[in-house]
């Protein structure tokens, strides 16, 4: 794939060339070459022909797809591969929402370059003949690991640099520099559109060995208060020593996304994990308080299911999601707390069904207990708690009683089909077998009848009593 998308790279820039033109690669493209890494989008911009002509070439290699005409950016069906004009942009609004872009081909490499974000953003390769152009010293930067804006004028124009500066410094393991974090602090985040920061939100969860990176050097900017308010809070309250010799919630937290980060390519739902890994304890800054001197956060797992749905709302609509993560707050600390009170098989089943993803919640639960440092291995808690899904997962897999077998027993379409089902979900999950699970569902809808009836006659009697009287 990449090999095809290079291909018609030097197909277009050769036809550029021949015009009088120059076409580079930018961006993350070079960025990721020079730090030795496989980026597969390619990014190319072209200088000194106009518009037109460089439509005209890239049509003549395929199907072009103008991107935004304003924007003056291509890209060719079939390819990763976008192609752009140099433009300059100053923002008319706030946030990352309006911006004038003016598309200008012959404003020169060095000019185009500073409109970038960071230096190591800012560099340019000649897609001909591999020169690398480097204005501001991004090579330099990326040698020694540092994330540093390009011009200080244009880059607080854009709020959203602030957190695309902490997703790159957690995937690469970079750290900002000293005087890009003081523009930080300067930004409105506010203007920020909420999906927008969960886009950059995503990236550091998702792609980031270390997670935890994106919301320490955050925080290092001042920047946690308004859209990660309820982490924020975490910060300074306090935990017992003895089982979290880590510190106060925010360490924990912390310890935890990154724990979650290596254990991800197991979930089923690897974003939804994350997340739930980042809001598990949202609700201790409120529950937290001290006892005969030592710190207790009980209910902080209900109570915090209602902090992490505020949170998740100010970046997304997705219910899906919300009902993920606010289903693994809630159920957090059964699964070690079951092994630990040594509980029943039903007890493990019953937890298992009131889980979206129980294979996730089980993730969760490995992850919670490595970030807390507490001495003693995790290994026999994981086997147990793995021996006892499989079970339920072979439970729920055998035939059992279904709706048309109450329907051919004589049970009346409705309420009472609704209400057996239900009765007999309960008998499964006690490992009630089959013909037995049937018995017993029938006494029980004839029972409810017989209850039903017996509360109308009484019903009856005392209106009877009631006329009588009057």
């Amino acid at each position: 794939m990449a090999g095809k998308d290079m291909e018609k790279a030097l197909a277009i820039a050769e036809k550029v060339a021949r015009e009088g033109g120059r076409s580079f690669f930018v961006g993350g493209f070079v960025r990721d070459r020079i730090r030795g890494e496989e980026n597969k989008d390619i990014d190319m911009e072209v200088h000194r022909i106009s518009f037109e002509k460089l439509q005209e070439i890239l049509e003549s290699e395929g199907r072009c797809i103008v991107i935004g005409a304003g924007f003056g950016i291509f890209s060719l069906k079939g390819f990763r591969l976008d192609v752009a004009m140099p433009r300059t942009e100053k923002t008319t609004g706030r946030g990352h929402r309006d911006f004038a872009v003016d598309v200008d081909p012959f404003i020169g490499e060095e000019r185009a370059a500073a409109r970038r974000d960071f230096t190591m953003n800012a560099l340019m390769q000649d897609v001909l003949t591999g020169e690398i152009l480097d204005f501001t010293g991004g090579i330099s930067d990326i040698r020694n690991r540092i994330i540093r804006h390009v011009d200080p004028r244009s880059f607080g124009e854009d709020p959203l640099r602030a957190l695309r500066g902490c997703q790159f410094a957690a995937r690469f393991g970079y750290s900002i520099a000293e005087e890009t974090v003081a523009l930080c602090r300067e930004m409105d985040l506010s203007a920020l559109p909420g999906e927008r920061v969960f886009e950059e939100l995503k990236k550091a969860l998702l792609q980031a060995d270390c997670p935890s990176v994106f919301f320490e050097e955050l925080r290092r900017m001042d920047g946690l208060a308004v859209w990660f308010a309820e982490l924020e809070k975490m910060i300074g309250v306090p935990q017992d020593p003895v089982f979290h010799p880590e510190g106060d919630v925010w360490n924990h937290t912390m310890r935890t996304v990154d724990e979650a980060a290596k254990l991800r390519s197991m979930a089923r739902e690897p974003l939804y994990f994350m997340l739930a890994a980042l809001c598990h304890d949202m609700g201790k800054p409120a529950a937290t308080q001290e006892i005969n001197g030592r710190f207790h956060a009980y209910g902080h797992d209900e109570g915090g299911v209602a902090t992490a749905e505020r949170f998740l709302r100010k970046i997304t609509a997705e219910k899906r999601l919300i009902a993920y993560v606010c289903d693994a707050v809630r159920l957090h600390m059964r699964p070690n707390m079951l092994v630990q009170q040594k509980a029943s098989d039903k007890a493990y089943r019953r937890l298992f069904d009131q889980s979206c993803v129980p294979e996730d919640l089980l993730l969760l639960a490995k992850a919670d207990y490595l970030a807390s440092l507490a001495e003693g291995s995790y290994r026999e808690t994981e086997r147990k708690l793995r021996e006892q899904l499989e079970g339920y997962r072979r439970l729920m897999e055998r035939p059992y009683v279904q709706a048309k077998d109450l329907l051919e027993a004589g049970v009346q379409p409705g309420p009472d089909i609704r209400e057996g089902l239900a009765y007999l979900h309960k008998l499964r999950l006690a490992d009630v077998d089959r013909e037995e699970a049937l018995t017993q569902t029938l006494g029980h809808i004839r029972a409810r009848h017989r209850s039903d009836g017996s509360e109308k006659n009484r019903n009856a009697d005392r209106e009877e009593k009631k006329t009588g009287d009057r």
